[in-house]
This record gives C-alpha cells, sequence and structure tokens, in this order.
C-alpha cells in the first residue's frame, strides 16, 4: 500500500505531473467568480461546495450551475478579458523548478479553457497542454450547454485523461495534484500518486484519504529541492 514517503518519491522522479486549477493552482473557484460576476455567485458557491465534496456527480453540478448562469457569449468574455488572477503562493515558483527538473505539466480542470488559457502562459505551460471544458453558445450569443466531449465535464474524466497522457506519451510515472473529489478518483488506477491540496480549501474527503496532504506548496519545493 503506497505511503506518503511513496508519494514524495514519485514526486521526485515523475515525468508528468497533473494539477488541478481551482483551488489548487488558484486560490479561487473561477465558476464561482464568474457567477459573482453574474450576480449569482451565493448559490453557484454551494453548489460547487457539493461537486467537490462528491455528494452529486461533477456533470450533473455542471449542468445545474450553468443553467442557473445562463451566461451570455458577451459576459462570458468579458470576464475573460477582465478576470485577474490570484496564484495560489509558491505555485509559480515551483511550477518553474517542474520545468527545470524536465517533468511535463498539465492544467486538467473542470473550469474552462478559456479562462484557463492565458493563466496557462503565465505558468509556461503549453496550450496543448490543458484540459478544460468548453461553453457552448448560439449565433445570438445564448448559452446553450457545454461540449459533453470533454472527458473533464464529468466524474472520472481526470482519470482518463491521465490514461490518455500514458498511452499518448508513454509516461512512466504521472502525479496527481488537486483538492477536490475528482482529483482523488485519480488514484490509485490511473496516476501513480496523489497529493491532495488544501491551501486554498480542506475537503475532508481529500484529507482523509490522501496519502500526502499538503497546504503549502513550499512542502512540494522543499521535497523537490532535496532529491
Amino acid at each position: 500500500m503506497a505511503t506518503e514517503m511513496d508519494t514524495k518519491r514519485l514526486l521526485c522522479c515523475c515525468d508528468a505531473i497533473c494539477f488541478d486549477v481551482d483551488s489548487t493552482v488558484c486560490i479561487d473557484e473561477v465558476i464561482d467568480a464568474f457567477a459573482t460576476y453574474l450576480g449569482c455567485g451565493k448559490e453557484i458557491a454551494q453548489l460547487t461546495a457539493d461537486a467537490m465534496k462528491g455528494d452529486v456527480t461533477f456533470r450533473s453540478a455542471l449542468k445545474q450551475r450553468l443553467d442557473l448562469m445562463n451566461p451570455k457569449h458577451a459576459q462570458y468574455q468579458s470576464f475573460i478579458e477582465k478576470q485577474s488572477v490570484s496564484f495560489t503562493p509558491r505555485i509559480r515558483e515551483l511550477m518553474k523548478l517542474l520545468h527545470k527538473r524536465g517533468a511535463a505539466v498539465y492544467l486538467v480542470s473542470g473550469g474552462f479553457r478559456a479562462f484557463l488559457l492565458p493563466l496557462a502562459k503565465l505558468l509556461d505551460v503549453p496550450a496543448e497542454n490543458v484540459y478544460a471544458n468548453r461553453l457552448l453558445f448560439d449565433d445570438q450569443g445564448n448559452y446553450t450547454g457545454f461540449d459533453v466531449h470533454e472527458p473533464t465535464s464529468e466524474s472520472g474524466g481526470k482519470s482518463r485523461v491521465v490514461d490518455q497522457l500514458r498511452s499518448t506519451h508513454g509516461y512512466n510515472t504521472i502525479v496527481m495534484v488537486g483538492d477536490g473529489a475528482t482529483d482523488l478518483e485519480t488514484f490509485p488506477n490511473h496516476a501513480d500518486a496523489f497529493i491532495g491540496f488544501g491551501g486554498n480549501q480542506v475537503r475532508d474527503k481529500v484529507k482523509k484519504e490522501s496519502k500526502w496532504f499538503v497546504t503549502d506548496f513550499k512542502e512540494l519545493i522543499d521535497e523537490l529541492q532535496e532529491a
């Protein structure tokens, strides 16, 4: 059975590492911030909390939230242009260290690709290494749904991304880092190791079931520097 020591060892030798974004790479849940921008933040935040705890299926929670928000394309574009990025402390230092060590870094999120691409650029993560959802609009700019073919639009999607990365690139060791239930479920049958992150939000299930649970990325940085 995997231990904290095993997880630390795998972090130091991994050839690919996947990060959740909301409440992990970034301090906030972007969908909650977008909902606040639209004037329905409180209702959406509760649904997000339920989804992260694993109380409902991710796709069901995603549909509930987006149906309630019912964003226009113009609102979506305006929010993307105006959003300010609040990175979690030390994530940029950690990313630079991983790049220097030759690990491939991926952002795997239940959020939206259009929001994530500017963040990825700031972190020197290639656009093709971003896995996220895509909103759909009609010719009049009305919201019509989200692309259900994106693996991250449903529970188990992040596990499918990990499997795809392994089969496509032949990675030997893939580590997943995240704060939510959809991140936790990648281990042990898909990712080789999982690191639970509680620096922004502590999910009880994730904290309880993680072999290594951290609240500061300095713990990962220190481990990598000592290896």
